[in-house]
């Protein structure tokens, strides 16, 4: 037997069929070379015409189990519910539009107590309504950084006639950022919102006073263009 031949066989036994082998020996009679394919009962399959005249070539053999094995391969897919499919790549998170900046209202009160006392700045809501009501009678605002409906951060406007300058002084009175916010250039587009707005009322020299312990907004401050000029004294007359 050929090697040709055993490698048919096995590939026929592989898939249930029983390779059929030319009994010619002679070169160039009818079925010389040829071969045939049967089932475990022996009833023809493929090759085989007559009264089992065996007429497919090795490569033909080889193509039809070839064939064979494509279409279970495709059954057993359809029996397992269709072809795999490759997993799709999860798609990435949607990112939150920017804070929107805008002016404070009273309703802001119980969430700008909370950006407060970031600072330590321990005051209740009600107290905050009633500043708010208090600035806006003189033109100072407070105006703050909203994602969707939650504060993320706040910053203080006022502006003030000195009797020794020619234009009114603007300050910063306070800025805070939610932490989770930091360092991605809210505070910034607070204290440009905050400039703009000094800069509509006149002012022409802006002021902001930062405490002794918070370094990296001193930091902050400095990188946009602030310097440190003087030194600030205060003292407590009562509880007020």
């Amino acid at each position: 037997m050929s090697e040709e031949g055993d490698r048919l066989s096995d590939m026929a036994r592989n898939r249930g069929l029983k390779l059929l082998r030319s009994r010619v020996r002679t070169p160039g009679k009818p079925g010389f070379g040829c071969y045939g394919l049967a089932d475990q009962q022996d009833q023809p399959v493929f090759g085989v015409r007559g009264k089992r005249a065996l007429r497919a070539s090795a490569s033909e053999i080889e193509e039809y189990l070839r064939g064979v094995e494509t279409g279970d391969w495709k059954k057993s897919l359809r029996a397992a519910g269709g072809r795999p499919k490759a997993a799709k790549p999860k798609p990435p998170p949607p990112v939150p539009p920017p804070p929107a900046i805008r002016a404070a209202t009273k309703a802001d009160a119980a969430q700008l107590a909370g950006l407060f006392a970031l600072l330590d700045h321990r005051i209740e809501p009600a107290q905050i309504a009633a500043n708010l009501a208090k600035m806006a009678k003189v033109g100072d605002r407070l105006v703050v950084a909203a994602q969707g409906k939650t504060l993320v951060g706040a910053c203080g406007v006022q502006a003030t006639v000195h009797p020794h300058r020619t234009a009114p002084v603007g300050r910063i009175t306070i800025l805070v950022v939610a932490e989770k916010h930091r360092g991605g250039g809210l505070g910034r587009a607070l204290v440009e919102e905050a400039e703009r707005l000094l800069a509509g009322r006149g002012c022409t020299l802006v002021e902001v006073t930062s405490n002794d312990r918070l370094a990296p907004a001193h930091r902050f401050y400095e990188h946009l263009g602030y310097q440190r000029t003087s030194l600030r004294f205060a003292k407590s007359l009562g509880t007020g």
